[in-house]
């Protein structure tokens, strides 16, 4: 299996990017939020891939993090829910915003993505909310990989351990704060949730302020 591609834009489609790893051209489907992000043909990118294997079809989906691939992964195992309506959700929300759309229950959000229908969020949300704490436990979305040089450009297994491009601020501060809540002695998915509400309410609080915000929301009411 194929687990990450590094080398150069040949050119880019609607909804796929062609890659060209020292000589030999891959066609690599990408969300249209990572093809806004990826480049331009010339310049050198790195993804993360996960493969796709059919009877009469082999295709390449790519990711700028594992993060991403994860929740990529995650969402093909929902029925209903095919690689192309995972790239939907992924390129409407992001990670981030998946991770917070299921932690949260959101479903609405999940529905805004092309061609979700209220049953198919509503079974993402259901499906999916008690594995959002380990996704965003890994560190949440990160910028975009690394771009190789034309000489590095490599093909890599995905048996190989890639380097984990370092997390952003706010993604460490929430996998930071899940793990507190977690070592307190919270549920994953309540933890999550209040994890998810106060980043949402403060995108740029650090670790200690998600903590306080997230144990006011878990405080007992009344």
């Amino acid at each position: 299996m194929i687990g990450r591609i590094a080398g150069r834009i040949e050119y880019k489609a609607d909804d796929h990017v062609l890659i060209d790893v020292r000589g030999v051209g891959y066609v690599v489907y990408c969300s249209d939020r990572v093809l806004s992000q990826i480049g331009r043909p010339g310049e050198a990118a790195a993804l993360y891939t996960d493969l796709l294997v059919r009877e009469d079809i082999l295709q390449l989906f790519g990711f700028p993090t594992l993060v991403e691939k994860e929740w990529h992964r995650l969402l093909m195992s929902v029925q209903g829910v095919g690689a192309k309506a995972s790239l939907s959700i992924l390129g409407a929300l992001g990670p981030d915003g998946v991770s917070r759309a299921i932690a949260l229950g959101d479903w609405n959000s999940v529905k805004a993505a092309k061609g979700i229908g209220p049953k198919t969020a509503q079974r993402v949300v259901n499906e999916l909310k008690d594995k959002a704490p380990a996704v965003m436990a890994m560190g949440g979305s990160a910028s975009m990989a690394a771009v190789a040089s034309d000489e590095d450009a490599v093909i890599e297994p995905a048996a190989a351990a890639p380097v984990v491009p370092a997390p952003a601020p706010s993604a460490s501060a929430q996998a930071e704060a899940l793990s507190a809540l977690s070592n307190l002695g919270y549920a994953p998915g309540e933890a999550a949730s209040a994890v998810a509400q106060a980043a949402g309410d403060a995108p740029e609080a650090d670790t200690p302020a998600l903590i306080r915000a997230a144990l006011k929301l878990l405080a007992p009411k009344g």
